[in-house]
């Protein structure tokens, strides 16, 4: 009987991406707006501040409010 012999396979090593600030910068900014929208409407969209009349916001949001710490009652 033949033996076979497995060769190693070399894998070529991983080469980092480099990524310019400038295709970061928009990104990062309209994730950050995002977030602070996120962040009114589960913690603030109720009272005098409030932007939407009724209680769909807050009941949409009344879990979160909880999770996050933010009274809501």
């Amino acid at each position: 009987m033949a033996q076979s012999v497995v060769q190693p396979t070399v894998t070529p090593a991983a080469v980092p991406v480099k990524l310019p600030i400038r295709a970061i910068v928009p990104w990062a900014a309209f994730f950050g707006i995002l977030m602070l929208v996120l962040l009114y409407f589960v913690g603030a969209e109720q009272g005098a501040t409030s932007l939407v009349s009724g209680e769909n916001v807050h009941e949409w949001v009344h879990d979160a409010r909880h999770l996050l710490g933010f009274p809501c009652h």
